[in-house]
């Protein structure tokens, strides 16, 4: 039984949550912890690295883009507190969101020939211009991505992201634990598991939606001696699709 999903997304970034809604949303799902891991943004509203919404426990953690090789994978920072380098990190990659919010936008409406009613702001990601897509086109939520602005459409433009060596570093000074997100997301997930030799934890429990063979994971687990973490991703407001059990949780919070 899932007691605590660890990747949980906010309005702060892509999501549809609010602080104010979280506790509905995990007492709903019968979960008592849930980590907040915005896209390259801390949440102003969280000001401890673990906080209380009510009865609900809330990590304060953060989901970071990093380069590695060839590949750009995502670090899940927990327990997250605002260092200086974390924070001009954060400042920098909001502020190329913005601009790089503002290209799609005018490539989008340019080559659709609407006005779409979404602006350029911190926290901007593409799940925000495809909604805004769907309400003014004859485009789909998916079809937005399909044919718009997913990677390789021709209204996509790429983000800034820190090297993979930048990022661990700057969340490893400011989190209490960093694990790799989503490994079988990845084109190569074993090398980038190959990456948990320099982190605490993977991300072993997630709502892939297909069947994926763990056993590469199970192989880094014991190799890089790792903790292991779990959550839903959740941007709309269905908490616990995947996450942690009791024991499991106790586990996290103990190295947390």
């Amino acid at each position: 039984m899932v007691v605590a999903d660890l990747h949980v997304h906010t309005t702060n970034s892509d999501g549809t949550l609010t602080l104010s809604t979280l506790a509905e949303a995990a007492e709903a799902a019968g979960v008592s912890a849930v980590a907040v891991t915005d896209h390259d943004r801390l949440h102003p509203d969280i000001r401890a690295p673990v906080a209380a919404v009510g009865e609900l426990t809330v990590v304060h953690g953060i989901e970071l883009r990093v380069e590695a090789g060839d590949e750009r994978v995502d670090l899940l920072g927990y327990g997250a507190r605002r260092t200086d380098d974390l924070e001009s990190l954060v400042e920098h990659l909001q502020a190329d969101r913005i601009e790089r919010g503002r290209r799609i936008i005018e490539r989008v409406e340019e080559r659709v020939g609407v006005e779409l009613p979404v602006e350029p702001r911190e926290g901007l990601g593409r799940p925000h211009i495809a909604r805004a897509i769907e309400s003014a086109t004859e485009y789909s939520y998916e079809g937005a991505f399909e044919e718009l602005i997913g990677a390789d459409c021709p209204c996509f433009v790429a983000r800034d992201v820190p090297s993979f060596e930048e990022g661990a570093a700057v969340l490893r000074e400011a989190c209490g634990l960093v694990s790799l997100a989503h490994p079988f997301r990845y084109d190569d997930p074993e090398a980038a598991l190959e990456l948990c030799a320099d982190l605490d934890a993977v991300e072993r429990f997630y709502p892939y939606g297909r069947e994926v063979d763990t056993r590469p994971l199970e192989r880094a687990v014991e190799r890089y001696d790792l903790l292991v973490t779990g959550g839903s991703d959740a941007h709309g407001e269905t908490l616990g699709e995947a996450g942690l059990d009791r024991t499991e949780y106790r586990r996290f919070r103990a190295a947390l």
